[in-house]
C-alpha cells in the first residue's frame, strides 16, 4: 500500500503540482505584461485612475485586464461564489453538470447500441458509419438553436435540449472506441469461443467486452470533455437561466474580462472533474488494467 502511495505521488501528483507551481509563478508577470500597454495608453488620454499615475499599479487595477491580476482573479472568485444564488458559481455548475451528466449517459446508451451493430453486421458499418462520421462536421452552434427551437414545439425546454446536444457530441468517441474495442480481441480466444460453442451473447459478455472496456472508458472521458463543451454551447446559444454557459454569455455581454477568466477556471475543474469520476469508474471496473 505504501509502495502504491508513493509511486502515486511522485509519478502522478508531484508533476501536477510543478506544472501548477510554475504558473502560478508566471500568473503575475504575464498579468503585468499583457495590461501594461492599456494602462499606459489611458493614462496617456488623460484617463483618471484610482492608481493615480504609477503605471505598474496601473497595470494591475484595470477594469477589464486582458490577464487578471491573482488579486483580481481571487476577489472575482469570492464575489461570483458567494452567497449562493442563481447569479453565482456554486448553482450554476451543479445545473451544467447534471445536464453533462445525462448528456453522457444518453450518448453511451446511443454509442454502444450502434458499436454492437456495426460490429455484428458489416452492411450495416457501410451504410451508417460514414453518416456518424459526417455528423460530427456540422456546427454545433447552429444545431443546438436549431434543435432547442424544435423541442420547444412540443413543450420540452429545460434540462433535456442540453443534455441531447451534450450526448450528440460525446456520442460519437464512445462509438468509435467501444467498436475498435470490441473488434480487438484474440483470434485465439475466438475460436475458442467456438469451439465451447458459445451464444453471441455469451461471447459478448465473455469475451469482446472485457476486452473493450478500456477502451470504452477511453472514449468516455474524451466523451466526458466533449459533453460538457456541448453543455455549455447549449447554455449558450439557446435560452436558459442556469448553468456556466449561460453565466460566460451575460459576462461576455459586460465586457467583465475577470468573470470570464473565472468562469474559464470553473468550467475547467468541472470538466476535470468529470474525468476524474470517469478515472475513478474505470479503476473499479477493471482493477486489472490498472499499474500495480
Amino acid at each position: 500500500m505504501r509502495q502504491r502511495m508513493r509511486a502515486w505521488l511522485f509519478g502522478k501528483l508531484l508533476p501536477m503540482l510543478t506544472v501548477l507551481a510554475v504558473a502560478l509563478l508566471l500568473w503575475f508577470p504575464l498579468s503585468v505584461l499583457a495590461n501594461l500597454g492599456r494602462a499606459q495608453e489611458l493614462l496617456k488620454t488623460g484617463a483618471q485612475l484610482p492608481c493615480g499615475q504609477d503605471l505598474f499599479r496601473c497595470s494591475q487595477a484595470l477594469t477589464t485586464p486582458a490577464i487578471p491580476s491573482p488579486l483580481q482573479f481571487l476577489t472575482g472568485v469570492l464575489a461570483m461564489s458567494w452567497p449562493l444564488s442563481k447569479d453565482t458559481i456554486p448553482l450554476n455548475w451543479l445545473a451544467t453538470a447534471g445536464a453533462t451528466l445525462v448528456g453522457l449517459a444518453l450518448a453511451l446508451v446511443v454509442g454502444a447500441v450502434i458499436a454492437v451493430l456495426l460490429v455484428q453486421f458489416v452492411g450495416f458499418e457501410r451504410a451508417v458509419l460514414p453518416w456518424v462520421v459526417a455528423s460530427q462536421v456540422i456546427p454545433i452552434i447552429a444545431l443546438a438553436p436549431m434543435l432547442a427551437v424544435l423541442l420547444g414545439r412540443y413543450g420540452v425546454e429545460g434540462l433535456l435540449p442540453k443534455a441531447l446536444i451534450a450526448a450528440y457530441i460525446a456520442f460519437f468517441p464512445i462509438t468509435i472506441g467501444l467498436a475498435k474495442g470490441l473488434r480487438s480481441v484474440s483470434p485465439l480466444s475466438a475460436d475458442l469461443m467456438r469451439t465451447y460453442n458459445a451464444d453471441t451473447f455469451q461471447v459478448y459478455r465473455l469475451l469482446r467486452l472485457p476486452t473493450a472496456l478500456p477502451f470504452l472508458f477511453t472514449g468516455l472521458k474524451v466523451g466526458a470533455a466533449a459533453a460538457l463543451v456541448g453543455t455549455m454551447i447549449a447554455e449558450i446559444a439557446t435560452v436558459n437561466f442556469r448553468g456556466l454557459g449561460t453565466m460566460i454569455l451575460g459576462r461576455a455581454y459586460f465586457a467583465d474580462t475577470v468573470g470570464l477568466w473565472v468562469l474559464m477556471f470553473a468550467s475547467a475543474l468541472l470538466g476535470i472533474a468529470l474525468v476524474g469520476m470517469v478515472n475513478f469508474i474505470e479503476r473499479w471496473v477493471t482493477p486489472w488494467q490498472m499499474p500495480s
